[in-house]
């Protein structure tokens, strides 16, 4: 283990300060503040290297966390790179954008705050990169056989640089102007830079991975085309369908998708102009959704200049601490700030939705609400509720129903209960030699669970190109699903 005593020395977390609010909302930088070599390497020390370590129960990727805990508090950080890439091909983007279930499920958090497991992760890539230490594995000898990649998010990457380091000749195809899908144009700057993302993108270039930006799957090449091009398909789309408000006013101008709101933002923060874009400045602003993409949706409205902004969520305000329903080491639902929830506005919570208003020029003027409590048959309106709350741009952000479907429909590919692609144990539909990995065949998820499938679907690909097994990784498979009470 890291420091034998250090988990009783050092009794309470230390994370990075973040910036004060009245400077990061005058930009889009990201918001935490570079943290002390020591005070981290004092939080790696806290790790007891259990003879279970129950954070991998939390984490779909199999990351070697005490590991590398015990490499960072010694100062070894060439070695704890190497550990970290071992299991994860992208700490520097799960370091900074997942909720960490393995902080949840850490042994030390049964009777004291949990191991910063996420914080020493992006620690230790970040110098990494900053040191040189990151360098293109380009492949040995090549295979001689193609794969194709649709989609440029967690998983279609983690997919593609796999395969190349297998040796397969890899193009990613991606619809918008550059790669990175939901990572460059859903998750704002504040919470990861896109440098974050081109360095990375820098090295797969170098491995032999090609990108294929502004091409849009089944209009500007058809499924068939691809099938005749490549030997083998990786679908990596992603769970884009959103979820919709269907209440009086819906129609309304300023009523809009968060995805519809965040990417025009991303491309302004990067210096690109939109035109028509639709901004929080000046406006009454209500996200719906309580959510992390709600949550950018808040940061992005402070940082255009919003006059007010409120959050609605239909649950009840979580508790403080884990419930009693939800033991450790299952990830619990509790009340969590984010940086954008630091930023002002309100949250209201147990409300639901009963119509949008409209002005006289069919623009949104207010939303009216109501409270709810649970019943036998799900939600209740609570009479003597009503509320009218005033609103020049309402956005939903309420999740994701599942994959684009028309695509999977010129692919062939079968689906299941939940309309995302079925696939078999090796990660292939009933196409054969079309894959599917990440969101769209698992639904809506984390950015490990993207990650770890993008690589296991990796592993499928390369057994059917080569039929024998493949000495890739397979961390999970396509029916695992997150640790639950």
């Amino acid at each position: 283990m890291a420091d034998p005593q250090g988990f009783l020395r050092t009794r309470e977390r230390e994370l990075p300060r973040r910036r004060p609010v009245p400077v990061r909302i005058k930009d889009w930088k990201e918001v935490y503040e570079e943290q002390p070599v020591p005070e981290l390497q004092r939080q790696a020390g806290r790790c007891m290297d259990c003879g279970i370590p129950f954070c991998h129960s939390g984490c779909p990727l199999g990351n070697l966390i005490p590991e590398w805990n015990d490499l960072a508090w010694k100062g070894e950080w060439r070695q704890a790179i190497d550990r970290l890439h071992a299991t994860n091909n992208f700490p520097e983007f799960t370091g900074r954008l997942c909720p960490a279930p393995c902080e949840a499920a850490c042994v030390l958090g049964i009777n004291q705050p949990a191991v910063t497991i996420k914080q020493v992760e992006v620690s230790i890539i970040d110098r990494a990169f900053e040191n040189g230490t990151v360098t293109p594995e380009a492949p040995e000898r090549l295979s001689g056989k193609t794969v194709a990649v649709i989609g440029s998010g967690p998983a279609g990457l983690a997919a593609a640089q796999q395969l190349t380091r297998a040796g397969h000749t890899v193009a990613v195809y991606e619809r918008a102007d550059a790669p990175g899908g939901l990572l460059r144009y859903g998750i704002p700057e504040f919470k990861m830079e896109k440098a974050v993302l081109d360095r990375r993108i820098a090295q797969m270039k170098s491995e032999g991975t090609r990108f294929r930006n502004g091409v849009e799957i089944g209009k500007d090449l058809t499924a068939a085309d691809l099938r005749k091009r490549f030997d083998a398909v990786v679908i990596a789309t992603g769970a884009t369908v959103p979820r919709d408000l269907p209440v009086p006013g819906r129609e309304l101008d300023g009523v809009m998708q968060a995805m519809d709101f965040l990417p025009p933002a991303n491309r302004v923060a990067r210096g690109q102009h939109v035109d028509d874009q639709v901004t929080a400045e000046g406006k009454d602003v209500i996200v719906i959704g309580g959510g992390d993409t709600g949550a950018d949706c808040i940061g992005t409205s402070h940082r255009q200049g919003a006059r007010s902004v409120t959050s609605l969520e239909i649950m009840p305000q979580p508790p403080g601490e884990r419930p009693g329903n939800q033991p450790w080491p299952t990830y619990p639902m509790t009340f969590r700030v984010a940086s954008a929830h630091e930023e002002g506005g309100d949250r209201v919570y147990a409300v639901s939705t009963s119509e949008i208003v409209g002005d006289e020029h069919g623009r949104v003027a207010a939303l009216r609400l109501h409270e709810v409590r649970m019943g036998e048959n799900g939600f209740e309106k609570v009479e003597g509720t009503e509320r009218e709350l005033p609103a020049q741009l309402v956005l939903l952000a309420m999740g994701f129903l599942g994959p684009q479907q028309d695509l999977l429909d010129q692919f062939g590919v079968e689906r299941d209960a939940r309309t995302n692609a079925a696939r078999d144990d090796a990660y292939m539909t009933n196409v054969p030699g079309v894959f599917v990995a990440g969101d769209a065949g698992r639904g809506q998820s984390l950015i490990v669970w993207a990650i770890a499938e993008g690589r296991s679907a990796a592993n499928g690909v390369d057994a059917w190109l080569m039929g024998k097994p493949s000495r890739l990784p397979r961390p999970v498979n396509p029916t695992d699903r997150p640790l639950m009470a």
